[in-house]
């Protein structure tokens, strides 16, 4: 059996979705010739907390941990705020002085990230570990993307063959262009990109435009997305009576859907009955900018805010809604995002109403799977007559999925396809 390393800052009781992809991974892998090692943080600042989520740790893993300073004290010395661990990506509307004195900070001294403190401890830690104990390759996952520096700095000493694997893009990540980087930053940004890219033996993304992007560094990148859990198929909650749409997750101003509260005001206006029967159910973060927007709209009273879920009632919800929202960030990188829910909302097999580019990686599998429509950010004609299509299915209580070979994005099989990538990189020559 080949035995891995895989660093990770996320690691169960780390709640969201940063946890999902290798926690499925690491539960599957020993079924396909694949021991895991992980290292992770002894102190992290996870700013969800799922507990649940350990009893999902294969038993007799190895868990490797280390103290990891993070500089969130210093924010502390700008706000009067306790708790400044705000999500990265989920940024205010209004900023005030100190916010951005901090947000600078944070972009240009902290590069890659808020973590590099964590990479020397770490490359000393792992030399020895990796110098007593055999290893066949180490696996490093992003963002944080300091993570990458700890296994390049490895590779770069000790020769080990190494996956970097990309959860999310780094220099075209939807939020960096919202931080104040200096030219020079950005210049760093790109530099230490192409040094990771460079000198993986392979590559992981999510999703084929990334692959096109970083093909270009690394020959061999291969796409293996995010999935869903079969094991969370098992139950079938009783569908909700009104006409319920739901969205999961972080909902920041980028990811406002404006549109689609246009066309439910606008529904709800001309059709008596579509108004009484809509509630607009949103689960997680969701910024100001976002309740704003829904208020201005006229249907603040049929929005349903729910804060943060154990990942096991997450699903729940998703399986009793009518449809299932998903929302793109409007940025220039757009086309590339694959939120890690959309397969869980295939899992769940509920009508999928989504809002992005017509011609990115969401709407392939959108079409691939026949799971949902998507209409473009600025497409109301569009989105209107689409949800009157659903709505009159619900009406006549035949709104349903009709979705199709969603299996191959099971987390079970996505392993395998793992298991396969990781077996060709320790056997492949140096």
């Amino acid at each position: 059996m080949k035995k891995v390393l895989i660093i990770t800052y996320y690691w169960p009781p780390s709640g969201g979705s940063g946890v999902q992809r290798w926690l499925k991974f690491v539960k599957y892998l020993r079924g396909f010739g694949i021991e895991p090692v992980i290292y992770t943080v002894e102190n992290p600042s996870y700013a969800l907390i799922d507990e649940n989520l350990e009893s999902e740790i294969p038993e007799g893993i190895e868990v490797l941990r280390q103290p990891i300073w993070e500089p969130y004290k210093l924010a502390s010395l700008f706000s009067k705020k306790k708790n400044n661990q705000e999500s990265v990506g989920f940024l205010m509307k209004k900023k005030s002085f100190s916010s951005k004195i901090t947000s600078y900070i944070r972009a240009n001294y902290f590069i890659p990230d808020a973590r590099f403190f964590w990479i020397k401890p770490s490359v000393k830690y792992l030399r020895k570990y990796l110098k007593e104990n055999k290893i066949d390759a180490i696996i490093s996952s992003g963002p944080p993307h300091s993570l990458h520096l700890i296994a390049l700095q490895l590779k770069k000493e000790l020769g080990i063959k190494w996956i970097s694997d990309f959860r999310d893009p780094w220099t075209d990540i939807d939020y960096l262009h919202q931080l104040p980087l200096t030219k020079r930053s950005k210049l760093k940004h790109e530099r230490l990109e192409r040094e990771v890219l460079q000198n993986s033996d392979t590559v992981i993304v999510i999703g084929e435009t990334m692959r096109q992007a970083y093909l270009s560094e690394c020959k061999n990148t291969v796409v293996i997305t995010n999935g869903f859990d079969e094991k969370n198929t098992e139950s079938q909650p009783a569908i909700d009576k009104e006409f319920s749409i739901t969205h999961i997750g972080l909902m920041n101003e980028d990811r406002n859907p404006a549109i689609l509260w246009q066309a439910l005001a606008k529904l709800s206006k001309e059709n008596k009955s579509f108004g009484n029967n809509l509630i607009i159910r949103l689960i997680g973060m969701v910024s100001e900018a976002v309740v704003e927007s829904i208020k201005s709209n006229g249907l603040f009273e049929k929005l349903e805010l729910i804060d943060y879920l154990p990942h096991d009632e997450v699903i729940e919800f998703q399986k009793k809604s009518q449809i299932l929202l998903l929302a793109i960030n409007n940025v220039p990188s757009a086309k590339g995002i694959i939120t890690g829910k959309i397969f869980e909302y295939l899992m769940a097999r509920r009508p999928i109403v989504a809002i992005g580019p017509v011609d990115g990686d969401l709407a392939k599998i959108l079409e691939l799977t026949n799971a949902g429509a998507i209409v473009d950010f600025d497409d109301l004609g569009t989105l209107v007559s689409q949800l009157e299509v659903l709505f009159t299915a619900y009406i006549d209580g035949n709104l349903q999925s009709e979705s199709s070979d969603i299996e191959q994005f099971s987390r079970k099989r996505l392993t395998e396809n793992l298991a396969q990538l990781i077996h060709e990189t320790i056997d492949a020559e140096k």
